[in-house]
């Protein structure tokens, strides 16, 4: 049984071939089905170019802008940026001990209460898949929104219709399921790919706009210290709000959890990325917004620019509508980029929840094709339901723009359920031989902190974002997580009530009593093997059996 405890705990040892990795998952209740073909640095090109913090921060400054000014706007980077290593650290525990694509509900129903591992295990996947769906659906937003930006430069008499950015938006869906789909094996090629753009854009743009805006710049006072306040809201409640740019730049760091069954050595390079990619996020965001923000000339125009606030300060920066747009490709192509990544991503957590049994049909979404390496039907579920999204923006932009900021809402949950578990139970229910361990007090900081973030923010992300309010600027995204939740409890009765019993452990992996609430695999218990040399085939009760409910 050491061995066995040994292996299902995934210790810290380093793995040496694929036969192992492969081992350390069958003992977490899954046989390897995809190709480890991702490296280190494919994988965090992966995840960064999810985040493409940067880009999302700068495509979105007219949102931060008017509630907070740029104080909110520098400062609110950071401190939405430490929150989130505190969840990413958390997380990197949970990933280390335990490197299956279910990520979140995998984690809840291993340390959950004997009695309710189930429905919190479900109620976890539920959320995570839908929040990763609506997710994909922002890459052809801001897409979109970038393209028609650029004509309305050009032209400022020119007014975007719905079905123009529409068709914008398919665009992006289809080549990223196109490529995800047919381009399997190359997805590592074009993560890295990814990541080198990005940065290089990064660098680019900076380095292009800070010499043409010379030495006109504003002041340090304004980058740094002004705030501004347009909302109707306190001052403070305010600020908070414009908080929540930073909060959707660094949405979706989660994602290396879900790919994290084609990544060798998963135990160790799995947590390592979590955190890399938020940091890399940090910094290249802020210097980024510190130059935009230096650069610009006029803040009542970026926030009401039809060419949108990115394209407009690039403008201002370079007085050159030509040299604005070449320098706006960048964050375009890293749209698209990121794009591919949230749709890998979102099938391959929808494919994880289906082979457990989370979804309606999931024999049929639990199948990856034999050929192709990748679960077709689980991105043909994820592109279908985009593309609805997108028909729900052609007949109303608030309800469409409700399901994007409720996919934030939903991944911030997703990630606060397994620490706050966690904390309730004392920190005592992941094994001690995990190859990432935070410091006793530094775990019990990560996981409080992240947990009372994830509910400021959950909060404060329903809030209509100014006074007074009317139908077109009430926040409709707790009508639509809600949806969600009432979907699933539906689905609970039905379906999960009954057949759902979480991911299910080899005989084995039970680790001598610590997993609770998971159901066991059949496969050994015809011949199970004595535990304590006895030869009774029990195991000895443990201080974690002591906490079970």
């Amino acid at each position: 049984m050491d061995t066995a405890r040994r292996r299902s705990s995934v210790p810290g040892r380093r793995h040496t071939n694929a036969g192992e990795d492969a081992d350390a998952l069958a003992a977490l209740g899954h046989k390897q089905e995809l190709q480890r073909n991702f490296s280190m640095i494919s994988m965090l090109g992966l995840a960064f170019a999810i985040l493409n913090t940067w880009t999302a921060l700068s495509a979105s400054l007219s949102l931060a802008l008017p509630s907070g000014g740029p104080s909110a706007v520098i400062w609110g980077l950071i401190t939405a940026g430490i929150f989130n290593l505190c969840l990413a650290a958390s997380m990197a525990e949970f990933l280390s001990a335990y490197p299956t694509a279910g990520g979140q509900y995998h984690w809840a129903a291993i340390i959950s209460w004997k009695g309710w591992a189930p429905s919190i295990s479900w109620a976890t996947g539920w959320i995570n898949v839908s929040g990763w769906i609506a997710l994909t659906a922002t890459g052809g937003l801001l897409g979109s929104q970038l393209i028609m930006g650029v004509i309305s430069l050009y032209d400022p008499s020119f007014e975007p219709q719905r079905w123009q950015q529409f068709l914008i938006y398919i665009g992006y869906t289809l080549a990223a399921f196109f490529i995800n789909t047919f381009m399997t094996r190359l997805l590592p090629l074009i993560t890295q790919a990814a990541f080198i753009w990005s940065l290089a854009g990064f660098v680019i743009i900076s380095i292009t706009v800070l010499a043409c805006a010379s030495p006109d710049y504003q002041s340090g006072q304004f980058v740094y210290g002004d705030f501004l306040n347009e909302t109707g809201w306190p001052n403070g409640l305010a600020w908070l709000l414009g908080l929540l740019q930073g909060a959707l730049s660094l949405t979706g760091f989660d994602a290396c959890a879900h790919m994290i069954e084609e990544i060798p050595e998963p135990h160790l390079r799995g947590p390592k990325i979590v955190i890399y990619c938020i940091v890399i996020g940090m910094v290249t965001g802020w210097i980024f917004l510190s130059v935009l923000l230096f650069v610009l000339t006029d803040v009542d125009t970026v926030n009401s620019s039809a060419a949108g606030p990115l394209l407009e300060v690039l403008y201002q920066a370079t007085n050159n509508r030509a040299g604005a747009t070449c320098l706006l490709m960048f964050p375009l192509i890293c749209l698209l980029f990121a794009t591919i990544g949230i749709m890998s991503t979102s099938s391959r957590m929808t494919w994880a929840f289906a082979r457990d049994g989370g979804l309606p049909f999931s024999r049929i979404f639990a199948k990856v094709h034999p050929r192709l390496d990748t679960p077709v039907n689980a991105l043909l579920l994820t592109t279908v339901l985009v593309i609805i999204f997108g028909c729900i923006f052609l007949g109303s932009s608030s309800a469409f723009n409700a399901i994007v900021s409720a996919s934030v809402v939903a991944l911030g949950i997703s990630y606060a359920i397994p620490p706050a578990i966690n904390v309730l139970r004392g920190r005592k229910m992941l094994p001690e031989t995990r190859a990432f361990k935070l410091p006793n007090w530094l775990g019990w900081t990560c996981n409080v902190v992240g947990v009372l973030y994830t509910i400021l923010t959950t909060i404060l992300f329903v809030f209509p974002p100014e006074l007074p309010v009317t139908g077109n600027n009430m926040n409709y995204c707790i009508v639509a997580f809600a949806i969600i939740l009432i979907i699933s409890l539906i689905q609970w009765f039905i379906d999960g009530r009954k057949n759902y019993t979480g991911p299910k452990l080899d005989m084995d992996a039970m680790m001598n009593g610590e997993v609770e609430g998971l159901a066991v695999s059949n496969t050994h218990d015809s011949n199970p093997q004595p535990s304590n040399g006895s030869g009774n085939g029990h195991t000895k009760p443990t201080e974690k059996d002591k906490l079970a409910a």
